[in-house]
């Protein structure tokens, strides 16, 4: 926990309140309630789990349970895997709260700079979090946290690599099991159906057909010799494998093949200067100036990202992207475990949505691409 604690210290936390599943998980080391996997909301409130961490005081630290938890924690403690003191009894999100702070109170001064995540924080138990430490000064704990999460260990990496090479392995099941006349809910299903086979959560799809750039399921029908987009997020023991490649119904024309390799040459270029100590608006430059030679670098878009637990985490690289947040790390240099997401698209008007999507794990002296299969034309039969 010393990293969090310097992180806590730099942006003034005495005391973290953490509400997200997804950082809860991260904090007790891959836990999570499997009651409330898909669905929070039960009887009048919802499921909200609390992590209650003292800076410099990890034996202070504590876990708010829901009551229907306790069968969840035993599996973990008896499997040997370290949990916090854990206070069950709570059923709605003011309950969850209201015993968080009888902790705090008991744990720390009253006197506190409190971390919380506010887009994690339901109203009532932000308005029991106020009532309760009235002289408590809050604190936008979200950075702190994903720069916490950005940094990944050999386990998380590990983890990251086999979630992408399964979802590879699953596009290329769909693949093998699509044919001309099925719609794009039917090979989404089949992807669904090969990641499920494959020990992951099934997250979404963004698939496209023929000239269509449209990518939502729908009862589109794959015609002969059309193009189709697989852009599948699929979760692996809470980490999420995002990748996309690209199939065609027969044999690729020339002009397919010049295109994706086109797309490709994007790619490659982005990815080659990765390496610890490299910022990352260096591979916004590389790619801009392989953009800048393409002949159809000015129809394409070209992002990257941060990839774990949470799609588009830290490190955050541009403020211009699909997903608009701040840049505050494109001129900062990456460091070694971080992972990061390279996309280049290429929406042409006449032959359809062309897209690569890679993820890279940066080292100290260059990238490891996790999943990096089947990165050509993919041929569907039938």
């Amino acid at each position: 926990m010393a990293r969090l604690d310097d992180l806590l210290d730099d942006f003034g936390i005495d005391v973290l309140i953490v509400t997200s599943k997804h950082n809860i998980q991260y904090l007790l080391g891959g836990y999570y309630h499997f009651q409330f996997d898909f669905m929070e909301a039960i009887g009048i409130s919802r499921y909200l789990p609390i992590f209650v961490y003292v800076k410099g005081a990890l034996d202070k630290s504590a876990y708010i349970a829901n009551r229907n938890e306790r069968d969840s924690i035993q599996n973990r403690t008896s499997a040997g895997y370290w949990m916090p003191t854990v206070v069950f009894g709570s059923s709605t999100s003011v309950e969850a709260m209201t015993l968080a702070l009888e902790h705090v109170k008991a744990a720390a001064t009253s006197a506190l700079n409190v971390g919380a995540e506010m887009s994690f924080l339901p109203a009532d138990a932000a308005d029991v979090l106020r009532s309760e430490l009235p002289n408590c000064r809050l604190v936008e704990a979200m950075r702190p946290l994903e720069k916490l999460r950005s940094i990944k260990t050999a386990a998380e990496l590990e983890i990251l690599r086999e979630a992408s090479e399964r979802v590879v392995a699953s596009m290329m099941d769909a693949v093998s099991r699509t044919r001309p006349g099925q719609s794009k809910r039917k090979i989404i299903d089949h992807l669904r159906q090969a990641e499920l086979s494959r020990d992951m959560i099934f997250e979404y799809a963004l698939v496209t057909i023929g000239t269509s750039l449209n990518r939502a399921p729908s009862e589109q029908r794959l015609e002969p010799g059309d193009i189709v987009s697989l852009d599948s997020g699929g979760n692996y023991r809470g980490y999420i494998g995002d990748l996309c490649r690209m199939a065609v119904h027969g044999a690729p024309d020339e002009e397919l093949v010049d295109l994706l390799a086109e797309v490709d040459l994007i790619q490659q270029a982005a990815r080659a200067p990765i390496r610890a100590g490299l910022t990352g608006s260096d591979i916004y430059a590389a790619a801009a100036e392989a953009l800048a030679r393409s002949p159809h670098g000015k129809q394409m878009h070209f992002v990257a990202h941060g990839m774990g637990i949470v799609s588009h985490e830290a490190p955050r690289l541009t403020a211009s992207g699909p997903i608009p947040y701040p840049a505050d790390d494109a001129s900062v240099p990456l460091e070694a475990g971080m992972v990061i997401s390279i996309e280049t698209t290429l929406p042409h008007a006449r032959r359809g949505f062309i897209k690569l999507e890679d993820t890279i794990a940066v080292t100290p002296d260059g990238y490891q691409a996790f999943g990096d299969g089947s990165r050509g034309w993919s041929r569907i039969s039938g």
